[in-house]
């Protein structure tokens, strides 16, 4: 099955369990307030009724579902981000790219050896270009192999040194994450080898990436690249375009 199939497939499924979702509530909240302010008790034969009018409702006017969804994903969102939206947004220090001082903060949650992060660089980099206020935070989250957690380590020990965007991406253009990658990686970014040997061999590292697999856990992330900004989380290689909607969402 192709990629737009199985996404097809995967939105009519979705459609389909909040369609039957809305049918429920909604005609749960009509029979509980009909039956508040009505002295003789409701029938079934009325709440059948009434769940027939929403369902034809819903089915001649299919285009509130997409609708529907986001507002249910927003919902959710701010659930999981309740409690844990300064945590996401504090960076390990000089793990940022774009501004960092800048006022939108976009999360990205990576591992240097997902493919589908690979295909979100370009597109991370164009959404900085257009948005100079725009700050990313980058959480590393090597959960694909030992060799992404080896460029992780090695990542944030740049970011000790401030050179975390030259090793960023140095990293991507190295290909995938192996003893000779990381280290071309790091001569490209111009790191001190001996400085990030210290840096790496310090509980703080680990600590860092524990706290990101942490953070992942409570957001629902169970893959990378996962996003947040805002009170929006999104999982996968969205796009540009997408990104740059979210941080025009943000932005207000």
């Amino acid at each position: 099955m192709s990629e737009k199939s199985k996404s097809l497939r995967s939105f009519g499924f979705a459609a389909l369990g909040l369609m039957l979702m809305l049918l429920g509530g909604v005609a749960g909240w009509a029979w509980e307030s009909r039956s508040a302010v009505t002295v003789a008790p409701v029938g079934s034969a009325q709440r059948a009724e009434l769940e027939q009018t929403i369902r034809d409702y819903i089915l001649d006017h299919p285009e509130i579902l997409p609708e529907a969804m986001d507002r249910l994903r927003l919902r959710e969102s701010r659930k999981q981000l309740a409690g844990v939206a300064n945590l996401v947004e504090a960076p390990f220090l000089g793990a940022v790219l774009g501004n960092p001082q800048g006022k939108i903060t976009l999360v990205e949650f990576t591992d240097f050896g997902c493919t589908y992060c690979r295909r979100s660089v370009a597109d991370v980099e164009a959404v900085i270009a257009a948005n100079p206020d725009l700050r990313v935070v980058v959480r590393e989250l090597p959960i694909l192999s030992p060799a992404s957690r080896d460029a992780a380590r090695m990542a944030l020990a740049a970011a000790e040194q401030g050179r975390y965007a030259a090793f960023h991406a140095a990293m991507w253009q190295a290909g995938q994450p192996d003893t000779q990658s990381i280290a071309a990686a790091a001569r490209a970014a111009g790191l001190d080898m001996a400085r990030a040997g210290r840096v790496i061999a310090s509980p703080g590292i680990d600590a860092e990436i524990a706290r990101n697999l942490d953070l992942a856990r409570q957001l629902g992330f169970n893959g990378t690249p996962s996003w947040v900004i805002g009170d929006q989380i999104m999982s996968g290689a969205v796009g540009a375009e997408q990104l740059a909607k979210a941080v025009a969402a943000a932005r207000g």
